[in-house]
């Protein structure tokens, strides 16, 4: 097995920046992946990153990392509130698992308050923006730690 971490973007995180910068701040989703990708590097890791608006492409980079990677994290965006086949292939996958968010869906609108992937997952970290990837990356190296 690899030290890959593959890094999963839902839909519409390639508007970082630009969408909603009160809610989701003005970084790019480029400038988010090359500061996680740096620090994981720092760690000894690697990562391979995905973004997609489309759901089945995010379900089919799950089904490929099991076979590739010890890790993934994800901000599926909305597809947190609504993809239970999201769901259903993190499932599948054995390694660490983190949900990640900027904003903190529970302080939002009354549909965000559920994820349907929180109960195949690791553990979710949201709410912090930037700092949200930096906190995700840490609770990865710390379970990867406890589980070898």
């Amino acid at each position: 097995m690899s030290n890959e971490i593959l890094l999963l973007s839902g839909p519409n995180l390639d508007q970082l920046g630009v969408r909603s910068p009160e809610i989701y701040g003005t970084q790019t989703l480029a400038e988010h992946v090359a500061r996680f990708s740096e620090q994981a590097l720092r760690e000894g890791l690697e990562v391979r990153h995905l973004q997609s608006n489309f759901e089945g492409d995010l379900i089919e980079a799950v089904h490929a990392a099991r076979e590739s990677s010890i890790a993934i994290v994800l901000n599926a965006g909305a597809l947190t509130h609504t993809s239970w086949a999201l769901a259903d292939a993190l499932a599948t996958f054995g390694g660490v698992k983190i949900e990640v968010h900027l904003s903190n869906p529970a302080a939002r609108e009354p549909f965000r308050h559920v994820s349907t992937l929180a109960g195949v997952v690791d553990g979710t970290i949201a709410g912090f923006g930037a700092t949200s990837y930096d906190l995700a990356l840490d609770a990865v190296i710390r379970l990867l730690a406890r589980n070898r």
